[in-house]
């Protein structure tokens, strides 16, 4: 079966009564063009298996198997299951599966070798989705997702930049990350008010850095960015209690300085004075 136009995205939903659900993030992919381009960007083939979470119809889930590539898509609408199912029927090389991809076992799912994940990730859903693959699912070594703009800004940011955030600290520890191309909004139905962006992210063999206790560093990361525009001896005060002026003097940063003055370094510097 061809990619899906808008044409047929809207014929699938009137014929099985379906709306797009807002609390779900629903917007789906209905450009052959733009699904096609994604799959040449992820740059896989029959050699490679691919997880796409958030498959939807299924418009991006026909151009992966285009490539060849076995394409394991992961829906958590139980609604869409059986459409999915329909749509990529003629396909052998996919697999569907119904589940939610912040619960699913992935360990089992998987089992051993590399996988890259090629996504239209769910807007609501984004962040902690890429957050939760990169720390906790090895297998999947390199991803391309589809995601708003500013999400994927910044989970592109390098640490230390006016765009960074939390989850651009997480992000560079695991991996390199870059946007590799924009998405307007007129290829979606529903039409989404924002932008999307393509971001890539390829996974590091190990990180560039050595820090004690990553989780510990993380939680410093969460704590300095969560009231982004207070200064550091403000905003780690919750976490640091009053060690919070030593730590950031041991670690030689300055206490008046703002989360995202930070690079990778100066956050492993201050999570080791923090658990001296």
């Amino acid at each position: 079966m061809a990619v899906l136009s808008t044409t047929d995205v809207r014929a699938l939903l009137a014929e099985h009564g379906l709306r797009p659900s807002r609390a779900l993030g629903q917007n789906f992919l209905a450009d052959p063009n733009t699904a096609t381009r994604i799959a040449r960007l992820a740059e896989v083939d029959s050699n490679d298996r691919v997880v796409e979470i958030g498959p939807g119809l299924g418009s991006l889930t026909l151009a992966l198997a285009a490539t060849g590539a076995s394409v394991l898509a992961i829906e958590i609408d139980r609604r869409l299951v059986p459409v999915l199912e329909s749509v990529v029927a003629e396909a052998p090389n996919v697999t569907v599966e119904q589940g939610d991809a912040l619960g699913l076992d992935f360990a089992t799912l998987l089992g051993s070798g590399e996988w890259s994940c090629v996504s239209n990730l769910p807007y609501n859903v984004a962040t902690p989705v890429v957050v939760r693959l990169l720390d906790d699912v090895p297998q999947i070594t390199r991803f391309l997702v589809m995601v708003q703009r500013e999400v994927g800004e910044r989970l592109a940011a390098a640490p230390g930049s006016r765009a960074s955030g939390a989850v651009s600290v997480r992000v560079a520890f695991h991996a390199e990350a870059r946007v590799v191309g924009a998405v307007p909004a007129s290829v979606f139905v529903p039409r989404p008010k924002v932008e999307s962006v393509l971001v890539r992210i390829d996974r590091r063999r190990a990180p560039p850095v050595t820090v004690s206790s990553p989780a510990r560093m993380f939680e410093l990361v969460r704590a300095g960015f969560a009231q982004r525009r207070k200064m550091l001896r403000r905003s780690l005060r919750p976490v640091l209690g009053d060690r919070v002026l030593d730590a950031l003097a041991a670690a030689g940063i300055d206490p008046r300085a703002r989360a995202e003055t930070l690079d990778l370094e100066a956050w492993v510097a201050l999570s080791e004075e923090a658990g001296s």
